[in-house]
């Protein structure tokens, strides 16, 4: 066949395959017209008309094309091991769904739509998907239960059991049974080293998948097949035995990070107008709901205490053992333990945006990002696989045709070709490979979670370790970010209730420290708020909303006292002596500042911010791992300035709006550093997301933090850093030793297995050798961690 002629088949297979793929979900959305595959640029491209769920649509669409890249991938391997045609997973279309599609072929694109009037694509709006990736394989370590609610993470102990079974019925089998139950008894062995292989073969075959298990048992059927029974046995029995291993590191780090959260309650106890008590499901609770939470029982969602006092425990969610006292105005978190007074509390969110969830999607998150050298064998190890196969089929004929070996028959002085083509087929198999980096990758995150960092995937893993320079916002970073109220002052004088319960009634809206400061001052005196028309946030500045005495505006001194003259009525500014705020003196240095003016009213309330007792240690530790340290702050130059000789840092950038901390980071992205920028408010999530690395200080950050951030430092404990970088570094060096024993083992073996110096059983053991190997180096990440130095920096 010409190459034309199959670029044409490939081609029109490809467009059936894709075809049959679409069909379906063409049938069931009756909004999508198109889909467009574009290998060349790796896009795909569909094609709506009327209203329709883009997102849920571009996810079915995507999962129907890796179904149909995977089963391209397998026909390709069925041809490789003499199986069947390479495009065996093709199914010809039925007359009546020719009937309902076109299929057009330009180049490398394809495109597949609906038969229509020549006028409706005018009207069809394009939206672009990302291009699905064929990764050999993935492993999931938070999900421990299946869809009937098993749990499989002592699903290890079985497989050893068996993998022992194996051995030693093999063992039986070669040297203590005589030879009419040989057979019989080697039987056995192969049932009990292939059952937990043989299940996940046919899971993935059900897929339309193969992998590496598939490879093993094929040599062990291949092996009994020419009576090589001791050396099947032998491969059964190691790699079960690996495989148990495997899953008791896996099912380890299942566990460190299930034993982060307790059972969350299922009922919460609720208060009427009446102060009467009500079971209802957590389900079924919304904000503004009132709870009674009693001593010994968990808060069910994340709610604000309205009356008493108590302690809580959340060392489940921050990795602090000490309990933290709440009072009222306080938040506390759903699954945490009130520990010993009877509160009453206003439920903030519903249970399905509480903060425990939020962590629990975190980590979810995490398994799904990989590290760029993990995306790398992945695309690595799938094209080396296929390589593997058609090196050994192609050797097996050299072997039989160029050197005149038997092709199936083996004696103990001449193996034959179908032996020296098993073992070469053992030995370079990807296995360690494949588990070399993600094992390495999860044990980090499931030590760091357990510890109070919360790493959002592998890529994060390994870029934390390039950092050279750590970029630091000050309030609720290098502070401790728990303002306190110490002076309200008014001009003229005697209005300071008014300017307090104005402030109290605007940051009641807002979620920047400054404004929870203010808040809880707020409720603590008791204000009864006052109610705003409309409300905006201005990023960088402050709040502006109007009510029945007029337009309202609280943040810095210079964006008040601008809107205050641009907006408010002259009159009412000349009646206000100072007539100008910035008469007024800066407050010293350590405290903050922020101003209200309202017409005829102005004023401004003094809040103090202790600085963390841990950064200076912290800061001191950077430096000592040559770091560079510069702190990025909306504050004013005094207040900055007397941070930096207090904790001598090698850098400040004061008053900066946040766009200018975005732009300072890319500055020093562009100089070639590479940045880890720590915040924790909205304002700090544009520099988050632009950073080399983005940190997030605690469950308590805001949402737009935490979605942008790469690692999140739980409990705001700023000195979680050290161990997070330590723990990055620790976990580049493993993977970098993973990398060199997989890939170095099977140059050797391979080398030994071409020039057929090498027996099967000896592969085996070198193959399966170096995975435990490899899996067992990177659960010293989950046992060892990082130097307690790193830790406990005081």
């Amino acid at each position: 066949m010409s190459q034309t002629a199959s670029t044409i088949r490939d081609d029109h297979e490809t467009g059936i395959c894709l075809a049959r793929s679409v069909v379906s979900t063409l049938a069931e959305e009756p909004a999508l017209e198109a889909v467009t595959i574009d290998r060349t640029h790796q896009k795909i491209s569909v094609a709506t008309l009327g209203p329709t769920n883009a997102e849920k649509l571009g996810q079915r669409i995507t999962e129907q094309f890796e179904r149909a890249q995977q089963s391209s991938i397998e026909a390709t391997c069925s041809l490789l091991t003499g199986s069947g045609d390479c495009f065996s997973c093709k199914l010809p279309l039925t007359s009546e769904e020719l009937q309902r599609i076109t299929i057009q072929h330009s180049g490398c694109t394809t495109t597949i739509a609906r038969v229509t009037c020549p006028t409706a694509p005018k009207f069809w709006r394009w939206r672009n998907l990302p291009f699905p990736k064929v990764v050999q394989r993935d492993i999931e370590f938070l999900e421990h239960a299946d869809d009937h609610g098993h749990d499989h993470t002592d699903e290890w102990k079985a497989q050893l059991v068996l993998a022992i079974a194996c051995g030693a019925l093999g063992l039986v089998a070669a040297y203590a049974m005589p030879e009419q139950w040989r057979t019989a008894i080697f039987v056995l062995s192969y049932l009990a080293g292939a059952w937990f292989p043989a299940e996940e073969v046919w899971e993935r075959l059900r897929q339309r998948a193969i992998d590496v298990h598939f490879l093993m048992l094929a040599v062990a059927i291949g092996s009994a097949s020419i009576g090589a029974w001791g050396e099947g046995a032998t491969l059964l029995f190691l790699f079960s035995l690996s495989g148990a291993l495997e899953h008791y590191a896996l099912g380890r780090t299942q566990k460190e990070i299930r034993s982060l959260f307790r059972d969350a309650p299922k009922t919460a106890t609720i208060l009427d107008a009446r102060g009467n008590e009500q079971e209802v499901n957590v389900q079924s609770l919304a904000a503004g709901m009132r709870l009674l939470v009693k001593p010994g029982s968990q808060f069910p969602v994340d709610a604000e205490i309205l009356k008493g006092n108590t302690a809580a425990d959340e060392s489940n969610l921050t990795g602090e053992a000490a309990p933290v006292e709440k009072k009222i105005g306080d938040a506390v978190l759903a699954g945490t333990l009130n520990l010993w007074g009877a509160v009453e509390a206003a439920v903030l969110r519903p249970a399905a945006e509480s903060a425990l969830q939020k962590i629990i999607t975190l980590i979810k998150d995490a398994q799904q990002q990989k590290a760029p050298s993990q995306q790398f064998t992945d695309r690595f190890s799938t094209w080396y696989t296929y390589s593997v196969l058609a090196l050994s089929a192609a050797m097996f004929f050299v072997w039989w045709l160029a050197f005149n070996l038997p092709p199936f028959t083996s004696t103990i002085e001449l193996k034959s070709a179908f032996y020296r083509t098993m073992t070469l087929l053992v030995v370079a198999s990807p296995c360690a490979l494949v588990l070399s980096i993600p094992s390495a990758v999860l044990a980090a995150i499931a030590w760091g979670a357990r510890h109070g960092v919360l790493i959002r995937g592998g890529a994060a893993v390994e870029k934390l370790a390039d950092v050279n320079v750590v970029a630091l916002d000050k309030t609720g970073t290098l502070t401790t970010g728990e303002l306190r109220v110490e002076k309200v002052e008014s001009f003229p004088e005697g209005r300071e209730s008014e300017i307090a319960r104005l402030a109290f009634s605007l940051d009641r809206l807002s979620t920047h420290p400054l404004a929870r400061a203010v808040t809880r001052h707020g409720k603590q005196q008791g204000f009864v708020p006052v109610e705003f028309a409309h409300f905006e946030s201005v990023t960088g500045q402050g709040v502006k909303g109007r009510c029945e005495s007029g337009e309202c505006f609280l943040g810095r001194r210079e964006w008040v006292e601008s809107q205050r003259r641009t907006l408010l009525q002259p009159d009412s500014v000349s009646n206000n002596p100072p007539a100008d705020s910035r008469i007024v003196p800066p407050t010293d240095p350590g405290f903050s500042e922020v101003w209200l003016a309202q017409a005829g009213l102005l004023g401004r309330i003094i809040l103090r911010d202790d600085i963390r007792p841990q950064a200076q240690g912290v800061v001191d530790e950077l430096k000592r791992s040559g770091l560079r340290t510069v702190v990025l702050t909306g504050d004013r130059h005094a207040t900055a300035e007397f941070l930096k000789t207090t904790l001598h840092l090698d850098e400040v950038r004061s008053e900066l709006k946040p766009e200018e901390k975005v732009a300072a980071i890319k500055s020093l992205s562009d100089a070639g550093d590479r940045v880890a920028m720590i915040g924790d408010g909205v304002n700090d999530a544009p520099s988050l997301a632009v950073a080399h690395v983005g940190v997030a200080m605690g469950a308590r950050g805001s949402d737009a933090a935490l979605e942008q951030a790469d690692v999140v430092l739980m409990h705001d404990r700023l000195e979680n850093f050290l161990a997070a970088y330590r723990l990055s570094q620790r976990a580049r060096r493993i993977i970098r030793q993973n990398l060199v024993v997989s890939l170095g083992t099977v140059a050797v073996l391979v080398v030994f297995a071409l020039i057929g110096k090498i027996p099967l059983p000896v592969g085996v053991v070198g193959h399966e050798g170096s995975t435990v190997v490899v899996v067992m180096n990177s659960l010293r990440l989950l046992f060892g961690g990082v130097p307690k130095q790193s830790r406990d920096t005081k």
